[in-house]
């Protein structure tokens, strides 16, 4: 809980809007939904979360954690600044948090790659024949 005497710090505009398009991203994404568990934002598909997205509101740094599998962008995820295996046991089952706002932190692109590859992994076979039709 922020303090009213401590109000949470803002991220730089250029971080939010980076965010901001993952978020976007990631809820486009055939059947993903956005829910509010433990109070950040995650986006979900078959009721399982693809992509934790944290909180916008400045009270913990920005940041997305995704699930990679394919080895090459699970080790390339954990060469960003700041990047570290998921918390709770998360990153033995290959989830990996990357900070937004560390320098050199990835671009929206990137990232959004990584939410596909994580999307992919949770998803249906009929979700992701439905997202491979739009390519």
């Amino acid at each position: 809980m922020v303090e009213p005497n401590n109000p949470p710090r803002k991220a730089p505009k250029a971080v939010l809007d980076k965010w901001r398009r993952v978020r976007s991203f990631a809820l486009g994404l055939p059947g993903a939904v956005e829910e509010f568990p433990w109070g950040e934002s995650v986006a979900k598909v078959n009721r399982k979360v693809f992509v934790f997205l944290g909180v916008e509101d400045g009270s913990w740094p920005l940041a997305v954690t995704v699930k990679l599998r394919d080895e090459e962008a699970h080790a390339h995820a954990l060469t960003c600044p700041g990047a570290e295996p998921a918390g709770y046991g998360l990153g033995k089952a290959g989830w990996v948090r990357v900070p937004l706002e560390e320098q050199g932190a990835p671009d929206a692109e990137l990232l959004c790659d990584w939410v596909e590859e994580s999307y992919r992994v949770i998803a249906t076979k009929k979700w992701v024949a439905e997202l491979d039709a739009r390519h």
